[in-house]
Order: C-alpha cells, then structure tokens, then sequence
C-alpha cells in the first residue's frame, strides 16, 4: 500500500463529513471527496507540511466544493450557530421552517464569518485548524466565530421585530 492510500483510507470520511457539511448532498459529497483526493495526489509535491495533512485535504475540498457551486448557479453555504437570542438552535432546527430562517440569516453574512462557521460547525474543525486555514491567530478563530454568532442572534432578532418569522405566531 503506497503513502498516498494510506493517507486515503484514513482521511476519507473526515473529508467526505466536511464536503457533505457544505453540499447537503451525499452523492454530491462522494463526488466532490473523490475529486479533492485527485486533486491532492496531483499535487502531493507542494503539500509543504505547514499544517496537518487532514487541514490540507479540507482546504482542497472547500475549494472544489467552490468551485462545484459556482458552475451550477446555486452557491449557497449552508450554516448554523449554537446559540441565536435566547432560542436553542438545535430545537429551533428541528423545525423546516425555522431552520430555512437560521440559514437566511447565515447567509446575508459577509466572509469571513461565512466560512468561520462553517469549518467550526459543519466541518467540526477546532479553532487551531481553522487558523491554519486562514493564516491568522487561534484567537483571530474564536472571535471571528464569536462574532458571527453575535451577527445572526442580531439578525435573527431584527427578523423577529419586523415580523418575518413564521413560527412566532404559533
């Protein structure tokens, strides 16, 4: 068994779990995995080892899966938070509707906050490997996740006032 396969067998459903984060489509994820292990064996000579192998490979994945996205017209990265107000997001998750509002919100949030969340939450990266993806500090990590968070508790509360959440009159 070559490098190459081990590293294969052992980072294939860490990096199938974060495309699947941002794609919501499990073919679409297998796909795409199998693209960013291509993509990795074709240029394996530049993988410096600056960070960890596995940060790598999801970096090559986002931006397959960026690139998946804009050639089909829909790019939308899906999002959430931990906490929005006073709610419990996964309670308010469990609701369609209340899970597209979280997303809409999310997604009038500029970069990096965007991305921030989405390797944090979806991706379940910790914050150091999220730093290593953006070059910046660990805690340039925590608060830009804090700060997102902050912006979507904002958002969902300015929702909330102009009366476009449809499960608070329930």
């Amino acid at each position: 068994m070559t490098h190459f396969e081990q590293v294969y067998n052992q980072y294939f459903k860490d990096v199938y779990r974060f495309v699947l984060s941002l794609c919501r489509d499990p073919a679409v994820a297998e796909e795409l995995t199998q693209e960013t292990f291509y993509k990795a064996l074709s240029s394996i000579g530049q993988f410096k080892g600056h960070c960890k192998i596995n940060v790598w490979l999801c970096q090559i994945a986002k931006h397959t899966y960026f690139s998946y996205a804009e050639k089909q017209k829909r790019f939308v990265v899906h999002e959430t938070t931990e906490t929005a107000s006073e709610l419990n997001i996964e309670q308010l998750m469990l609701s369609k509707e209340e899970a597209f509002r979280i997303h809409k919100a999310l997604h009038r949030l500029e970069e990096p906050y965007k991305e921030v969340f989405t390797l944090r939450v979806f991706g379940e990266l910790a914050f150091a490997q999220i730093s290593q993806i953006f070059g910046k500090t660990e805690s340039w990590s925590r608060v830009t996740f804090h700060r997102s968070k902050r912006k979507v508790q904002d958002l969902l509360e300015e929702d909330e006032e102009y009366g476009s959440s449809p499960m608070r009159n329930h």
